[in-house]
């Protein structure tokens, strides 16, 4: 472990007859190397948090509830005086109209049991596809906030290790230059005079 003395602030930009060019190519790197990673870090991760929000609003604006009929009785037992969950649930086809008039048919999870006829309400795109139900407000701003902040981190780390790759390739020729010198001075502080 190299002996470090006490933290000097900005002492890669102060006049010193010791400092190298290395030091200050050094000092502009992790400062532009920083500035980048908050930069792209907080612009990619609003842009990614603003278009998943928009997107999921746009969802909540387009997608609407429609009744869909059960077409044939759905296999297995209903559960008579149990609240139904989605673990009771099974796969079975049912029917509904959307507003132009056009019949659809698909599969949804539904009650064990059901008979032919059973109203199942569903959710639907405008060209009467079935979709999931759309994400509330509170959800989407959820949703967004964490795929921002998990867009920003991953974009923001981009620079931060292009930075440090760089740092680590100036700390080795700066290394190399340390040997260097060491081997052609080095041999001559075993001289004394007298």
């Amino acid at each position: 472990m190299a002996f470090r003395g006490p933290q000097v602030w900005l002492w890669r930009w102060r006049r010193n007859p010791l400092k190298r060019r290395v030091d200050v190519v050094e000092a502009w790197v992790v400062l532009g190397a920083w500035a980048l990673t908050v930069l792209v870090g907080v612009l990619s991760g609003l842009t990614a948090a603003r278009s998943v929000d928009s997107g999921l609003a746009r969802d909540r604006a387009t997608w609407h509830q429609a009744v869909a009929r059960v077409v044939s009785r759905v296999p297995g037992k209903s559960a008579a005086g149990k609240p139904e969950s989605d673990g009771e649930r099974v796969w079975g086809e049912v029917r509904w109209t959307v507003g132009d008039g056009s019949a659809h048919t698909g599969q949804v999870r539904i009650a064990p049991g059901s008979p032919a006829g059973t109203p199942v309400t569903v959710w639907t795109d405008p060209q009467g596809h079935l979709v999931t139900r759309p994400a509330t407000a509170a959800e989407a701003t959820f949703r967004a906030t964490l795929l921002g902040a998990l867009v920003g981190t991953a974009a923001g780390a981009v620079p931060f290790l292009c930075g440090r790759v760089v740092r680590t390739a100036l700390e080795r020729r700066r290394l190399a230059h340390w040997d260097a010198e060491w081997a052609r001075l080095g041999p001559q502080w075993g001289h004394t005079t007298g």
